[in-house]
């Protein structure tokens, strides 16, 4: 089991909600003028304005986290080589991805997502999706007691509380990768399980269908980064659904090298 938390106290996490999402908002408007240029994206060999797209959510997302909690470390994508891990997570940490998706927005698909996570005890305990295109933002947070809440909110409206559904009768929806997975082996993977329709999509969007009923099941058969997972699976815990690695073993957080192996995040079975 990962150690306790040690050094900063986790906050109020219903108290976080609000400002994280402010956050994450805010990073989502820094991106959109460069998601709208007119630049053929996907045909530049640098990928320029992807990348300044990605620094211009995190020079949004990391000072605004800092000065909300000013005692707990922050670890960016775009900075996580300067952030060492002693390979347990146990000292309470936020973890960013300020852009995920990058092939979505490269080719004008609205699928690609801000993902803001807190860690702690080697879990996300806190997260945050915003899908800055279609101005609409997901958080979940599961307290000490395995209690969680987790909620939708889309543009100025209410924020509207989101639950994974037991699995249909007639069958089950698959969130797949659209970019990642090998087709032959997810077949293979889901084998015996009662498919009714699949879902095809980019970034961490599918661990939001996952967490509101739009989807069942969502497996990853290949490797990811933590920041591309932590927000998603805070949410789709909270909401009641569960993730795990391929194994079967909890996902955890503050690894080596900061990589995932496969998982599979599923909502109620039954």
């Amino acid at each position: 089991m990962p150690n306790a938390p040690t050094g900063p106290a986790v906050p109020d996490l219903e108290a976080l909600a609000d400002p994280v999402c402010a956050i994450a908002r805010r990073a989502g408007a820094a991106i959109l003028p460069f998601y709208r240029t007119d630049l053929d994206i996907g045909r530049k060999d640098d990928r320029t304005p992807v990348t300044e797209a990605d620094h211009a959510a995190d020079a949004v997302i990391v000072p605004a986290l800092e000065a909300l909690t000013p005692d707990i470390p922050v670890v960016s994508e775009e900075r996580a080589a300067s952030h060492r891990t002693d390979g347990t997570g146990a000292r309470p940490f936020w973890l960013v991805d300020p852009l995920d998706g990058t092939r979505e927005f490269i080719n004008k698909r609205d699928e690609f997502t801000v993902n803001i996570a807190l860690v702690a005890a080697g879990r996300p305990v806190f997260g945050v999706l915003g899908i800055p295109v279609r101005d609409v933002v997901y958080v979940g947070y599961t307290g000490e007691r395995g209690t969680g809440a987790a909620s939708r909110q889309a543009g100025d409206g209410p924020a509207e509380r989101v639950a994974v559904r037991a699995a249909p009768a007639d069958g089950i929806v698959v969130a797949a990768s659209r970019s990642h997975d090998n087709w032959d082996e997810l077949d293979d993977f889901l084998n015996g399980e009662n498919v009714a329709r699949r879902i095809i999509a980019g970034s961490a969007l599918k661990f939001a269908l996952v967490a509101e009923g739009s989807a069942d099941l969502y497996p990853r058969l290949g490797p990811t980064m933590e920041w591309d997972t932590a927000a998603g699976q805070a949410i789709v815990e909270a909401a009641g659904g569960t993730v795990r690695t391929l194994a079967g073993g909890p996902l955890t957080y503050g690894k080596a090298g900061w990589r995932n192996a496969g998982y599979v995040v599923r909502g109620r079975r039954s």
